[in-house]
This record gives C-alpha cells, structure tokens and sequence, in this order.
C-alpha cells in the first residue's frame, strides 16, 4: 500500500486536505464579516501608516487596554498558521519554507483585507494591525506546525514498516475446521456369510 502523508492512503490525503480547506474558507469568512463591520464613530483618524505608532498609542492606555488591543490583532490570523499548510497538504516541507509560504500568504490576506476595510464607514488602514496579523501567524506555525508533521512523519514511518514486515511474514498454513470432513470414511471388508445348508449340522459328508 502506498501512503501519501497523514498516515493514509491518497484517498485519506484527499479528505484531509478539503477538510483543511472548507475550515480555511469557514475562517476567512468570519475574519472578513469581523472586520469589514461599519462602526458608529463621532470622528474618524487617519489611517496610521506609522510603524508601532498604534502600540505606542495602546500601551499608554493601560495595561488591559494594551493587552486587549494587542490580543485582538494577533488573534484573528492565528489560526492561519495551522490552517494554510493543513490545506496545503505536504507532509514532508522544509520547516523554513512551510513558514515562508504560510508568512508571505497571510501577510497579502493581511494586506487586502487592510486596504479594503480602509473604505468601510469607521475603519482605517492601520500598519500595526498588520504586524500583528502577521506575528500571530509566525507563533502559530512555530508552536503547532514541526511537532505535527514530525509526529505525523514518525507514524508513518511506523506504518510502513509493519507494512513491510507483513508483507515478508511467509504466510501461515490453512488450520483444518474442527468437525470438517477428514476425506473418505475407511470401510471394514465384510465377512462373508456361509450358506444357510452349511450351517445345519450334518449337512457336510
């Protein structure tokens, strides 16, 4: 049998993968619907295009105004650092470039989504947001992504090799069924019967 990463067959591959994918799209929606929202606000700023200008801006806040804003932008990319190589697929990528790929693809959803929200009626482009976004990701993919490939690699290794050893084990030979015909019933040669005039006494000269 021939595997193809996550332990199974193609077909198993397959499901996997679509399964990676309709929870992307699923994610992607709720990410757009959250911050594509207008919101009621007596003025609005213009977009901050300075990096670390809204950190600066949070932190002198407080510190659970700082944490809020600061967890509310790494969290909603976060998932996309599981999310993007599951869709992907690939058992066997470079760590360094499984991290590029998902980085670079969640830094242009970042980007447009940025751009396309700064039209939304209380909403502004905001760069902070964006590295935040983006640094969501990165802890994510780290975290998650190496530990499950390399445990998903080492049982498949583990697979294949039982695969392997049942495919060498000379197979076992047939055990008869208790009961089961045996072949033909040996038959026991009759006697022969003497006529019945030998028999009476007398009868014999």
């Amino acid at each position: 049998m021939q595997r193809h990463g996550y332990g199974g067959t193609a077909a198993l591959r397959h499901r996997y993968r679509v399964a990676g994918c309709v929870l992307l799209a699923a994610h992607l929606v709720v990410v757009g619907w959250l911050a594509m929202r207008p919101l009621t606000a007596p003025w609005v700023s213009a977009a901050h295009l300075e990096p670390f200008a809204t950190l600066r801006a949070d932190l002198a806040l407080g510190p659970w105004d700082a944490t809020r804003a600061i967890f509310g932008g790494l969290l909603p990319f976060a998932p996309l650092g599981v999310l993007l190589p599951w869709a992907g697929g690939r058992l066997d990528a470079s760590p360094l470039g499984s991290l590029a790929r998902t980085v670079f693809t969640s830094a242009m959803l970042s980007l447009v989504l940025q751009v396309v929200r700064g039209g939304v009626v209380g909403q502004v482009l905001d760069l902070d947001a964006l590295l935040l976004n983006v640094t969501g990701v990165t802890v994510t993919h780290l975290a998650v992504v190496p530990a499950a490939r390399a445990r998903l690699r080492r049982r498949d290794r583990r697979d294949d090799a039982a695969d392997r050893d049942a495919a060498a084990r000379p197979p076992r030979p047939l055990l008869r069924e208790e009961g089961a015909s045996q072949g033909s019933t040996p038959t026991i040669p009759r006697v022969g019967v003497a006529p019945w005039s030998d028999a009476l006494p007398g009868a014999r000269s």
